[in-house]
């Protein structure tokens, strides 16, 4: 199978340029035809031929609802799925301006509450709780900072306080790389991992990703929820912790299987944050996908989930 032979046959001929595999499997691709550009992604095919089809459906329906980009095409035999290239404007200098930090943040909460009310697709999704059961076990024996093993041990022993919704579609997997801003819309990406989950869990993904103070994410949930938000629920900061050690954990597990070591004294104090981590990402002096980078991003993000 060549990566052409996954386009409509209109889209043949056109400019095919790699663009990277992400963490699921699946080679990206752009295609440039004339005046109109898009993406090409095509799916591990190690993944069930269901799964798969959940997540093109989901995805479907994300589009439709006007908060990912358009599919103009899927290919259930090659698992390919083409949909419109929208050039990112940079969500996180958008979030991050003070002059446009709450427009930004408006515009989030809509394209969430927009995902949220989509029916939910049948079929069995991992709640994230099991995904890190998993992932942690795969980290026994390898040398971890003391903080990195007591933030998990908190949150896998925890008891998740109810928060009275019902479940929503949820993505699963809100990191800055899944957000594009066009300049008019905030649109989300990848959805492998998207079902059925309380609607804090991609609002506290967002909150530890982009840095979120305690303002802030009331101002994120008021807007979501389209009513005033007096204080954070005691779920929506359980979520925060989960979300940070389970990421946390994925970058530590992914560092270990790229040849890294392990702990070598490192604290929590000493430890570097996220706001020490994306300059270094963003002046390319640091990269996640190295095994040392891996390392950084991984303690970062658990040292956010262990001083909540």
């Amino acid at each position: 199978m060549t990566v052409e032979a996954c386009l409509p046959a209109e889209l043949r001929g056109a400019t095919i340029t790699k663009l990277a595999v992400g963490l699921s499997g699946a080679g990206v691709y752009r295609v440039d035809a004339a005046d109109r550009s898009f993406v090409l992604k095509i799916g591990d095919g190690s993944v069930p031929l269901a799964a798969w089809q959940r997540t093109v459906h989901v995805q479907r329906a994300a589009a439709d609802a006007g908060v990912t980009p358009r599919v103009v095409h899927v290919d259930e035999a090659q698992r390919a799925v083409v949909s419109e290239l929208v050039v990112d404007r940079s969500f996180p200098a958008y979030v991050g301006t003070p002059d446009t930090r709450a427009a930004a943040l408006a515009q989030l909460a809509e394209t969430l509450r927009r995902l949220h009310a989509l029916p939910i697709p049948a079929g069995e999704t991992r709640p994230p709780r099991a995904v890190l059961e998993t992932t942690w076990s795969g980290l026994a024996g390898f040398p971890l900072p003391d903080f990195v093993v007591e933030a998990a041990r908190r949150v896998r022993t925890e008891a998740a306080p109810a928060s009275g919704r019902a479940p929503v579609l949820s993505h699963n997997d809100l990191n800055p790389t899944n957000l594009i801003y066009d300049g008019e819309r905030v649109l989300l990406l990848d959805w492998e991992t998207a079902g059925p989950n309380d609607a804090y869990y991609d609002l506290a993904t967002l909150a530890v990703f982009l840095r979120l103070d305690d303002a802030a994410c009331l101002r994120l949930l008021a807007s979501h929820d389209a009513a005033p938000v007096a204080e954070l629920p005691a779920r929506f900061c359980y979520d925060r912790r989960l979300v940070a050690v389970l990421c946390g954990s994925v970058f530590l597990a992914l560092a270990r299987q790229n040849g890294h070591t392990g702990a070598t004294g490192e604290t929590l104090a000493g430890t570097a944050g996220l706001a020490e981590i994306y300059p270094r990402m963003r002046a390319r002096t640091l990269d996640v996908a190295t095994a040392e980078g891996q390392w950084l991003m991984g303690l970062a993000l658990v040292k956010a989930g262990a001083t909540r």
